[in-house]
């Protein structure tokens, strides 16, 4: 069979191909790169076609700019039929000129597929190298939404349980905005939470465009936990095919104190199956031995909803400037180990 690839251009027929996929995610909807697309980023979004002009394969990548070099990004994709080799060939021989087109040093991937011996020497066969920073989340608790809200408190841990009894004696409600401007009280909210628990905040204009690209089509909620008048905790949840996200999450002090995270989660996980969504993504985390990790703590909360473990092929690079990459390579590791990440 021979394939033909080209640019995506039709937004309808990219979200029915790729929400018919059950492992993908928002990571390859259309909406993530008009984001990306209205912070000034180029884009890539290529569709592979057979010979009856039918969609088999779809990836969408950024581009990103640093001043040691560009490299291009493809998160959660390409969603592909691994199996079929000569279609995975066609599609990295694709990937390849895309990097080279816009004259990248390398290009990173991190697909929706299994980490297994299998994945990895498919990757290692395509001449791809582990890369030294991970490209979004690669261990991730999933949630099963066929299971009923009692049936997932039953095989959460008895201290999720005591967090919600106690959220509920502090008689706090949940809000939920599908407004852009809302963003801004997160934002500040983040600027807490970054500071006590010591990572990088994202710009308010990153997260208030993100919010507004998914608002449009319907696909994210911003669910508020409050006590009174008072904010005590917010999450921003991504509503997108098979899965429903939860993306980002803050809490001020009184917040933790009362416990009020779990309630968010609860009131969006219901929303998720009114949707008809399937699967729960608590979003990243970390090894059971990883202790010194910075986001072990958050990885303990996520694990006594009763999660199950879904482990990712880590990302690969596709190195296209190997003088330049070198130089990457050697920042990004040095990187990773000062942040414990």
């Amino acid at each position: 069979m021979t394939y033909k690839i080209e640019t995506a251009t039709n937004q309808t027929k990219w979200d029915k191909f790729i929400t018919s996929h059950k492992e993908a995610n928002f990571l390859q909807s259309w909406d993530f790169y008009k984001f990306h697309e209205s912070r000034g980023n180029e884009v890539v979004r290529r569709i592979i076609l057979d010979d009856k002009d039918k969609i088999i394969g779809a990836y969408a990548g950024v581009i990103e700019h640093a001043k040691r070099g560009k490299h291009l990004a493809i998160a959660g994709g390409p969603i592909i039929e691994w199996a079929n080799k000569k279609l995975v060939k066609a599609v990295f021989d694709d990937i390849k000129e895309q990097g080279q087109k816009y004259d990248c040093v390398f290009v990173r991937v991190r697909p929706q597929l299994k980490l297994s011996e299998k994945s990895l020497k498919l990757f290692k066969n395509l001449g791809l190298k582990k890369a030294p920073m991970y490209l979004s989340v690669e261990y991730a608790g999933i949630l099963d939404l066929n299971l009923s809200e009692e049936e997932i408190l039953k095989n959460a841990s008895q201290g999720f349980r005591r967090k919600l009894r106690k959220a509920a004696k502090a008689e706090i409600v949940i809000e939920k905005s599908t407004d852009p401007k809302d963003i801004k009280k997160f934002y500040q909210i983040q600027l807490e939470t970054a500071k006590r628990h010591d990572f990088f905040a994202f710009s308010e204009d990153f997260l208030t465009k993100q919010f507004a690209a998914f608002a449009e089509n319907n696909e994210v909620t911003l669910y508020i936990a409050k006590q009174g008048k008072e904010i005590l905790a917010e999450n921003f949840i991504i509503f997108y095919g098979n899965e429903a996200s939860y993306h980002y999450g803050v809490s001020s002090e009184l917040g933790t104190r009362l416990s009020s995270a779990p309630l968010l989660h609860i009131a969006a996980m219901k929303d998720a199956r009114e949707r008809g969504i399937k699967r729960y993504n608590l979003w990243g985390i970390v090894g059971l031995d990883e202790k010194k990790h910075r986001f072990y703590g958050v990885s303990e909360f996520k694990r006594s909803f009763g999660c199950t473990e879904l482990k990712y092929t880590p990302a690969h690079d596709l190195i296209l400037n190997k003088p330049k990459y070198l130089v990457t390579k050697a920042i990004e590791s040095a990187r990773k180990r000062a942040r414990h990440v």
